[in-house]
């Protein structure tokens, strides 16, 4: 039975996943100073994978650990989605600015009303898509507040990013293709295959010599961070997303992610950040026109 106090719950577990995933981008920029993006990831990964591993086994008992009739499938989910997407916003954010790469992840909500639109034909209400041309128009100016300059190791960065949303994208909606699967064994057992693919990388980047050999003493230096964007960042994020998702809907819980561009905002304005009118006024852009699309589909899912 869904109360006041039960969905009081449910809109606190939201906002703890959200206020987790916004304070990822200043944290990752910082460790970046002593561990390359690659390394990072490759630790993060690791520790979330072998804590949801365990964490699904003694809630499922070993069956929960099968890899069901389609491993295959789930294997490309877990490249994709756990090791695509991480790896692709993290390094991107090794060149570009946090405040950047959180402003290109809130579009991913846009991208996929456009993906389901191509994939399916279902074609967004008029006022959607207003609100998404808004969105990437807000996002166009954040992006080029510094100037766009082709080559240039911070719109390569950006478009890293990007790229990184689209994988994600194609994680959430192979999630259906597993109806059999729990959000927590489904994340579990993707997590376990995206670290594998996200060690494999980090080993031909060190090998080719793209990235420095790490030093013990760089680990030890940023410890907290890795353990910070594994457990909260990953796991207790997962979860707490998970159950307010399944209780408040999607549409009340994406409510509530528009407050992650404000946060990392904010993170970076207290370390000593300061923006320009362009990024102000397109951050501005793209959370209003986020949030007016979602108060839109409320009022339509209303009626």
């Amino acid at each position: 039975m869904s109360g006041p106090r039960n969905v009081g719950v449910a809109v606190l577990a939201v906002l703890g996943a959200v206020l987790l995933w916004g304070a990822q981008f200043p944290v990752a920029k910082a460790a970046y100073a002593a561990l390359d993006p690659y390394t990072l990831t490759s630790a993060r990964y690791i520790l979330a994978a072998s804590v949801l591993l365990a964490l699904t086994a003694a809630t499922g008992g070993r069956a929960a650990l099968s890899l069901g009739p389609h491993p295959w499938r789930l294997v490309v989910a877990g490249v994709l989605g756990m090791a695509g997407s991480p790896l692709l916003v993290f390094v991107g954010l090794s060149y570009t600015l946090p405040e950047h790469a959180v402003i290109i992840v809130a579009l991913q909500p846009s991208i996929t009303a456009m993906v389901q639109w191509r994939l399916g034909g279902k074609r967004p209400a008029t006022f959607t898509l207003a609100a998404i041309a808004v969105a990437f128009a807000g996002v166009v100016l954040v992006v080029a507040s510094h100037g766009v300059r082709p080559g240039e190791a911070k719109l390569l960065g950006d478009l890293m990013v990007l790229s990184g949303c689209c994988c994600w994208i194609c994680y959430t909606l192979m999630l259906s293709g597993f109806p059999g699967f729990g959000a927590l064994r489904f994340t579990a057992l993707t997590c376990l295959f995206g670290a594998m693919a996200i060690c494999a990388a980090t080993a031909v980047a060190l090998t080719a010599g793209a990235v420095p050999l790490p030093q013990a003493g760089a680990f030890l230096s940023v410890a907290p961070h890795i353990v910070f964007l594994a457990i909260p960042g990953v796991v207790l994020a997962m979860v707490l997303w998970n159950y307010g998702n399944a209780r408040l809907g999607p549409l009340n819980s994406m409510l509530v992610i528009n407050l992650m561009p404000v946060e990392t905002y904010f993170i970076r304005y207290l370390e000593g950040a300061r923006f320009s009118w362009q990024e102000w006024t397109g951050a501005a852009l793209v959370i209003g026109a986020l949030l007016a699309n979602n108060l839109y589909q409320r009022r339509q899912f209303a009626r």
